[in-house]
């Protein structure tokens, strides 16, 4: 559709992998595909753990499930465009498959977000009042929790595809990323985006939001854990944070680093924002399992016991 001499509507964009790599994208998908199916097979089995084993059916199991819930929608709304790039050159997207797909992947990680945020606020609980934890977060209470976290990430991006579906695309067509992205979609409008600037602005404030009320929560955690008189169960106390605290800082770093060399890096290398671009959807979902089996007991040994690797 001829909009003027100038400008041609385009129904379709481009991905990119890694420029200057292109001759080894084949070789790097092998890595990204290991990841992928570690990432699927690991989540799932938190999930199947956790719901066949009446002795993990406690908020902090339970709210470990909505993480590896949102880590698969995170993985399967974006890896397998990646893969696609990266295994057959395919690096064509139609507006409306990359619409839907930022969608899930602003969405998973909003979701993301907010079920650290209620993790660190379950461990604060568990440390402050650890004989009323079970009373104070019942499996209602957990339930009810979840949805309205689900509810909020949901409504929260729900306008997005929106917002984009009504600007218009013209000649240019290249994005930034393996993926689609709002933001990033939204510089390749050649109509007016200011609605767009100013509810993604809205988006990420919120979301930078949970990591400042983690940081709080930890906050409180710290001194309810010095106010403890002995030594090793201030330790002990600690102990019991530090997955939930790994899979912060696997979330966080990433998003932080991408959005410290956007605001301040002058000349930032476009090579090592696609790498931390990719990380932020790879490493999360590959690591929160691993994560969690290694420093959690309780998830451990019962998944040692399914494979048949643990005595009971």
């Amino acid at each position: 559709m001829i909009l003027n001499t100038s400008q041609v509507e385009i129904s379709s964009f481009l991905l990119i992998g890694i420029p200057g790599f292109e001759h080894m994208h084949i070789w790097i998908s092998i890595p990204i595909c290991l990841m992928y199916l570690t990432a699927i097979l690991g989540n799932c089995t938190i999930l199947c753990v956790i719901r066949t084993e009446p002795s993990l059916h406690e908020p902090m199991y339970y709210f470990l499930s909505m993480l590896a819930f949102s880590d698969l929608g995170l993985s399967f709304s974006s890896i397998p465009t990646m893969l696609r790039i990266f295994l057959f050159n395919a690096m064509g997207i139609s507006t409306d498959a990359c619409i839907a797909q930022e969608f899930f992947i602003h969405g998973f990680t909003d979701m993301e977000s907010s079920v650290l945020l209620i993790m660190s606020f379950d461990r604060f609980v568990a440390i402050r009042h650890p004989l009323r934890y079970s009373a104070i977060l019942t499996s209602s209470r957990v339930v009810q929790i979840g949805l309205a976290f689900s509810v909020k990430s949901i409504l929260l991006v729900l306008p997005l595809p929106f917002t984009l579906k009504r600007l218009r695309y013209c000649n240019k067509r290249l994005l930034s990323h393996s993926y689609c992205l709002h933001q990033d979609v939204m510089k390749l409008a050649c109509s007016d985006n200011r609605v767009n600037f100013y509810y993604g602005l809205f988006v990420a404030l919120c979301m930078m939001s949970d990591s400042v009320f983690i940081a709080v929560s930890y906050v409180f955690i710290l001194k309810t854990v010095l106010g403890i008189a002995s030594h090793g169960e201030r330790l002990k106390a600690l102990n019991t944070c530090v997955s939930h605290i790994c899979a912060v800082l696997i979330f966080y770093v990433p998003i932080i680093t991408l959005a410290t060399m956007h605001r301040f890096a002058k000349h930032k290398s476009p090579l090592a924002m696609i790498l931390i671009a990719d990380a932020f959807l790879l490493v999360p979902p590959l690591m929160n399992p691993i994560v969690y089996c290694v420093k959690t007991r309780q998830i451990r040994v019962k998944v040692l016991e399914k494979l048949g690797l643990h005595s009971k």
